[in-house]
């Protein structure tokens, strides 16, 4: 294992971080779960962080907890957009969901997957939701037409009639309640 792994270190809640380099996350998640003294037989989670600034920009991140021992561990290790991953799916079967999602919404692939295909996204739909670089504004609307009785993909138009700008500061609301609340009562006028 030394030669896979490359930074342990513990957390402030007192668990165990294992930075891992990626053609050793299978080796290290195997000992991590066949080994007699360490026995994490359940994955809580995995999931991904993307840092676009870095070579490697996915960081992806496996939570593993030790029944036998009361213990959780953060397995962590990294790849770019065209390195793939090898699957934990052997280890831990709960784990075909979560790589289904990461590569769904980051684009990581994992080798050995039995089922690696898109989870939470449209069939054609182009992109990964969860990358920094990804539009806010789509290109395309998806929606189902009764008339074709099928999904019609169509280019988004923005009609800015339909658009209302208000550029006014809430400070200036605030402002002006605020010295309408507290201005000097006006005395009512005595009947003649």
């Amino acid at each position: 294992m030394p030669k896979f792994v490359q930074k342990v270190q513990m957390q402030h809640t007192d668990e165990l971080e294992i930075l891992v380099a990626p053609e050793g996350l299978f080796p290290v998640l195997s000992f991590m779960n066949l080994h007699q003294h360490a026995c994490f037989n359940q994955c809580s989670s995995a999931t991904a962080i993307d840092v676009p600034s870095r070579v490697y920009r996915f960081e992806v991140v496996y939570n593993i907890l030790s029944l036998r021992f009361g213990e959780r561990a953060r397995v962590k290790t990294y790849t770019d957009e065209v390195t793939p991953l090898r699957s934990a799916y052997e280890l831990w079967k709960g784990c075909n969901w979560q790589e289904r999602e990461i590569y769904d919404m980051f684009g990581i692939i994992f080798t050995h997957h039995p089922d690696l295909r898109r989870i939470l996204t449209d069939y054609g739909f182009k992109g990964h939701p969860l990358r920094k670089d990804f539009p806010l504004v789509g290109y395309t609307e998806v929606r189902y037409d009764d008339g074709l009785k099928k999904l019609v993909y169509e280019p988004v138009e923005y009609a800015q009639e339909m658009r209302s700008y208000q550029l006014n500061s809430p400070w200036n609301y605030l402002k002006t309640f605020h010295e309408e609340y507290n201005a000097a009562p006006v005395p009512k006028k005595e009947k003649e």
